[in-house]
């Protein structure tokens, strides 16, 4: 492990950074100034969710369009240009007067954070390891937890010592002057793709060959997939986006829920490191039935919760399940369809996860109006997580008989 590092460490420093730098444009970051944007427009649940998932969508379908820029614009270029357009997106958050305009800020936070951020880790990990893509893989992904842990206590902190708008103008600062040198820094140096056979640059998925974008959504498995691609990330902004709410039902207070934030990031660490290992070892796929089962516990804990403990439990549990996931999707996706054309693959597939970040506030939200709570909900997204795991033993087993 520690020649590893020592030979990779610029490679796995960029992932780690990309990780870092995406967090502030993750729903459970933005959550944190919900109680005062809500106050500042004016706005209910269900319109600040309606307005975040309609500005998520947005973002979706742009990263759809533009997420094969990751394999024709070299990364050198393309991740200090979305930097860039990150750090205006928070400059517009902060200054912005007029809900349209807080739109825009969210669809741009969420294009570059949650989406291209995002992507861009995750097909440069994917085109730069092969053999060990799973403890690669893993190793960048601390990048999340690290702001999981680092950045919610400042973050309130800044809010309360010079507002929530002059933070944002933190934010952009952070990106301009810390992440942006960093990123020219570090991706300056050139790294060849990553185990090249029969001539051919990067690794085949199935049948020995490169799939294009167009061949992978006409074969099964992607759809087959895509229930699972989304429900992680539904329930996470469901449980985060909502916190405040869960908190106002249970009686519980925001200082004993925050250990929560810890025990899922360490969580989510330990499940990442166990599934890198894992899918090196006995391949990606056989994690798939395994993935949703500790959300699904989680969820249903929640709903059943009557202490703070018993919610940091519960919270440790998704944790699991997003560590499982992220390697999941970064394994699974280049040893199926090849490193090729990886970028525009991935596309596809950040666009749905990126949906799925867009569902749960928005959804979550009207049906809190209309008078079912997030903690009602919760039975329902639990047994949908024990039911799709079942589903994935099939896709599982399909997947073995076409490799």
């Amino acid at each position: 492990m520690l020649s590893f590092l020592a030979e990779n460490r610029r490679w796995l420093s960029t992932g780690l950074l990309l990780a870092l730098g995406a967090c502030l444009g993750h729903t459970w970051f933005i959550a944190l100034f919900a109680g005062e944007i809500r106050a500042e427009y004016g706005l209910t649940d269900g319109q600040w969710g309606l307005i975040y998932t309609a500005a998520t969508l947005a973002s979706a379908a742009l990263l759809f369009g533009r997420g094969s820029w990751a394999d024709t614009v070299p990364l050198s270029r393309l991740a200090p240009m979305v930097a860039v357009v990150f750090a205006g997106a928070a400059v517009l958050m902060a200054v912005g007067q007029a809900v349209w305009m807080l739109g825009i800020a969210v669809f741009l936070l969420r294009f570059c954070g949650q989406g291209m951020f995002s992507h861009i880790q995750q097909t440069a990990m994917a085109r730069w390891f092969v053999a060990t893509r799973g403890r690669a893989m893993a190793i960048a992904n601390l990048g999340y937890t690290t702001g999981q842990i680092l950045l919610p206590l400042p973050a309130v902190l800044l809010m309360g010592w010079i507002g929530w708008r002059a933070s944002w103008l933190v934010v952009a600062a952070i990106l301009l002057v810390v992440i942006l040198p960093l990123l020219l820094w570090l991706l300056a140096q050139d790294r060849s793709p990553q185990g090249s056979i029969g001539g051919v640059a990067g690794a085949p998925g199935l049948g020995g060959r490169h799939w294009r974008r167009r061949e992978a959504l006409r074969h099964w498995l992607f759809w087959a997939l895509v229930p699972l691609m989304l429900t992680p990330g539904y329930v996470g902004t469901v449980v985060f986006f909502h916190q405040v709410h869960i908190a106002e039902i249970k009686g519980w207070s925001l200082v004993a829920m925050a250990p929560a934030y810890p025990a899922w990031a360490l969580s989510e660490v330990a499940a990442a490191f166990a599934a890198g290992w894992f899918a090196d070892r006995f391949g990606p796929a056989r994690l798939l039935p395994l993935a949703a089962v500790p959300m699904g516990v989680g969820i249903a804990m929640i709903g059943l919760a009557d202490t703070p403990l018993a919610w940091i439990v519960a919270i440790g549990l998704i944790g699991v399940t997003q560590g499982i996931a992220n390697t999941v999707w970064g394994t699974l996706l280049p040893a199926t369809y090849g490193t090729n054309h990886i970028g525009s693959v991935r596309a596809v597939a950040s666009a749905v996860l990126v949906v799925s970040t867009a569902l749960g506030p928005g959804v979550g939200g009207v049906i809190i109006d209309a008078g079912i709570p997030v903690p009602q909900q919760a039975g329902v997204m639990a047994v949908w997580c024990l039911g799709l795991s079942v589903a994935m033993v099939w896709v599982t087993r399909a997947l073995s008989r076409a490799g």
